[in-house]
């Protein structure tokens, strides 16, 4: 019942994340919002990395709140669709759902063209939502899992699938 307990308590954590502007419920403006002061933290404004993490967080929420039949999702349509779609598929729910955010948030960091993330990279992504260096080293250290010293795409979806499984607390999508 851990597990259990800590999955929704960090789903529950997602919803008020993604409740931007606090009316209780969630709606595309607000994963709108999201996407776009990702995008202002890291400085990627006007650039078809930017036009595609936009598209992908859309996308993200288009599938949750088709899931839950509704476009304004309460928090128990939210958490019943995140479950349906996302934690009770396991790692397909995961890539299907939450790994093209990823990849277009290692996109905008990936600033050596080598479709991975670098500890330097980290660092700026870390700085974007919120979270100091010393973090994202530790995280970093945890994560490469292939000590490799880089972050591949399918690192970092495992990761936030950890996190939110309650296997990790990095908390990779932010505070």
């Amino acid at each position: 019942m851990v597990m259990a307990t800590t999955q929704s308590n960090r789903l529950e954590e997602r919803f008020r994340l993604w409740d931007r502007n606090g009316n209780g419920v969630i709606e595309r403006s607000d994963f709108e919002r999201e996407a776009d002061d990702i995008i202002a933290r890291l400085g990627a404004q006007g650039t078809p990395e930017a036009d595609e993490l936009r598209r992908t967080y859309l996308g993200m929420f288009d599938k949750l709140s088709e899931a839950a039949g509704s476009p304004r999702m309460t928090r128990g349509e939210f958490l019943s669709a995140a479950e349906q779609e996302i934690i009770s598929k396991g790692d397909a729910g995961f890539s299907a759902v939450v790994r093209p955010t990823i990849e277009a948030i290692v996109g905008i960091l990936d600033r050596d063209g080598d479709g991975e993330v670098s500890p330097p990279e980290m660092h700026g992504w870390f700085a974007a939502i919120g979270l100091d260096g010393e973090v994202a080293d530790r995280a970093f250290r945890e994560l490469d899992t292939d000590n490799s010293g880089r972050l591949s795409v399918d690192e970092l979806v495992d990761a936030v699938r950890d996190y939110h499984l309650g296997r990790n607390d990095i908390p990779l999508l932010g505070r």
